[in-house]
């Protein structure tokens, strides 16, 4: 008798239906997908070329379960060509300007396996006035000793080559070490 009432009393019961799908996009056959534009940042535009003839900037990056991979573009803005080869030296500071202690390494293997735009040997790029070239650099950002604080990169110092001045660079994406202490740098590419 209880199943008969139980059954009487659900089957009075009115289920809503499933709410409707949200709107998304929709492409239509042919689209061309358009890149968004990218703003200049200041460096680019309306700053002095630095002591060096050379200016660096961020260039887009990776993140993904701990593992970082960041580009970073140096611009020959002076009037005689630029010679780079092999890798450049990093350095990193806090947001106080601090040196972080870090242990940077030519390629991928002092932080994860292969990453070819890392670990392809180095060569000879010359840039010419107002030519690019990009170095790439890799990190994780894991805790490993919850004794030992995080530490976090906000401004990197790069030397393009060994007689150069060091570039700085304030940085809009900070190299989130945790305290794994260890950076991958890759050579320079055009």
């Amino acid at each position: 008798m209880a199943l008969a009432v139980g059954v009487a009393v659900l089957a009075g019961c009115d289920v809503p239906p499933p709410p409707a799908a949200a709107p998304g996009p929709v492409a239509s056959p042919g689209a061309v997908r358009t890149p968004p534009a990218v703003s200049p940042t200041p460096s680019d535009v309306s700053s002095p070329c630095p002591e060096g003839g050379v200016r660096l900037r961020e260039d887009g990056g990776d993140a993904a379960m701990g593992l970082r991979l960041e580009g970073y573009r140096l611009q020959n803005c002076g009037a005689q060509p630029y010679e780079l080869n092999g890798y450049p030296e990093v350095r990193l500071l806090d947001e106080r300007r601090r040196p972080v202690e870090v242990a940077v390494g030519h390629g991928s293997a002092p932080v994860t396996s292969e990453v070819p735009a890392l670990d392809a040997l180095p060569e000879r790029v010359l840039l010419q006035p107002g030519q690019t070239a990009s170095v790439a650099v890799v990190w994780r950002n894991r805790v490993t000793d919850a004794t030992v604080p995080a530490v976090e990169g906000r401004v990197l110092e790069l030397r393009p080559r060994p007689d150069a001045p060091w570039v700085t660079l304030a940085l809009t994406r900070p190299v989130d070490l945790g305290n794994t202490g260890r950076l991958g740098i890759g050579p320079w590419r055009r």
